[in-house]
């Protein structure tokens, strides 16, 4: 089992794009690993580093990529130059990277990973998977993040941590989402405090799981793959529930914010706890629930969020709903109308359909939207999932 310190790791002026790249003699599914999206979070970075290493490709069915995101940012060890490279990915902001003539940094790197992931969806075949590794400024348990499609939550089942989903509701431009929008699995996998020695270890343990629940490495060619699920286990403190993001705490450009000291990702909080200041002033809790990824590092414009716990009922109603596709429903209600009814965008006029509450949608999996004073846009990852792609993967039999 390979763990942090088994090497000596590469110096980050040395890295390249393509930190690995491994094909093995048999068809299968191809995984794409990315680190370093924010280059103050080198743990997905190390990791890959010693995957790589250990690899032998007569092993491998399929293909495994690992790609490295903010070149310049790992280097100097910074989240990022001039914008957050993980705030990019929406189609317009992609679609500007090819008619502008001078780029910031993160659009370089943006414009590189989008002609590279482009460059890997034509070439190679799938079922796809898309892993991105990250860690938090915080101390916290190592967890999942997912776009709120049944396939990713399928997949995400396998591991034992716990499952975070609907920030795709707050976050606009994460790579990931612009992935999910492909219609592929995608996870984000949160490994723990930034410069943890646990936390590369825990990536190493998630990038070895993700290859053997692919299927393109067997469990036993895997040295130790019991050990890489009970080392999530133990750090995840055996919590697999799944979550959702109910409030986010968005700091403003003019805003000087500070968190309260000794706060931790899922940590319980409750309402009337003081949390942070803005500009000297106390920000309070208005919920009963957990605290999660409170922000304790200079750069960022993510306060904190809240979860809370979604309940298994509510988990398997949601499942059944969208196989029986009953999202085909809202539009005979008033108020509720398709802008693109193939991908799955729904507009509500906020004014005549106000009665229907947001866990509704939810459930049907539109969580991703656009507001503006009138109307409301919703989006599904559900319509755009491949879902059909991983119909025969075993994963694809849990049951929600």
């Amino acid at each position: 089992m390979l763990k942090e310190n088994t090497e000596i790791l590469e110096n980050p002026a040395d890295l390249n794009r393509i930190i690995g790249k491994v094909k093995g003699p048999t068809k299968g599914a191809t995984v794409v690993f990315f680190g370093g999206i924010h280059g103050n979070e080198k743990a997905g970075v190390k990791a890959l580093q010693l995957l790589f290493k250990h690899i032998k490709p007569k092993t491998v069915k399929g293909t495994i990529y690992g790609i490295l995101g903010n070149l310049t940012a790992l280097k100097t060890n910074q989240r990022y130059i001039d914008q957050d490279l993980n705030r990019l990915w929406t189609p317009s902001q992609i679609e500007t990277l090819f008619n502008k003539s001078i780029l910031n940094n993160e659009e370089q790197q943006a414009f590189q990973i989008f002609n590279l992931l482009q460059t890997i969806l034509n070439q190679e075949s799938g079922p796809f998977y898309f892993i991105d590794f990250h860690t938090t400024s915080s101390i916290s348990l190592p967890f999942i993040t997912i776009n709120d499609a049944l396939i990713n939550r399928k997949f995400s089942k396998q591991f034992p941590v716990p499952i975070v989903l609907g920030i795709e509701e707050f976050l606009e431009g994460p790579l990931l989402s612009y992935i999910n929008q492909l219609g592929y699995v995608s996870l984000g996998f949160e490994a723990g405090q930034h410069d943890l020695k646990t936390s590369t270890t825990n990536c190493i343990a998630f990038a070895f799981l993700t290859l053997a629940y692919t299927g393109v490495l067997k469990k036993e060619a895997l040295f130790g793959f019991e050990d890489y699920y009970n080392i999530l286990k133990h750090d995840a403190e055996q919590i697999k529930d799944v979550f959702e993001v109910v409030y986010q705490y968005k700091i403003k450009p003019d805003q000087d914010f500070k968190m309260l000291n000794g706060f931790k990702s899922f940590q319980n909080i409750k309402k009337g706890t003081p949390l942070a200041h803005s500009n000297n002033k106390p920000i309070i809790s208005k919920h009963n629930a957990k605290i999660f990824m409170p922000l304790y590092q200079s750069k960022g414009d993510d306060g904190f969020f809240i979860i809370k716990t979604i309940k298994p009922f509510y988990l398997k109603l949601s499942a059944i709903l969208r196989r029986f596709r009953f999202d085909e429903l809202l539009v005979f209600l008033p108020g509720v109308s398709w802008i693109n009814h193939t991908k799955g965008a729904l507009m509500v006029n906020l004014k005549t359909a106000r009665y229907l509450a947001k866990p509704f949608f939810h459930l049907l999996g539109y969580r991703n939207k656009q507001v503006n004073e009138t109307h409301l846009k919703l989006f599904s990852r559900e319509k755009e999932a491949k879902t059909n792609t991983y119909k025969k993967e075993a994963w694809y039999k849990i049951k929600l």
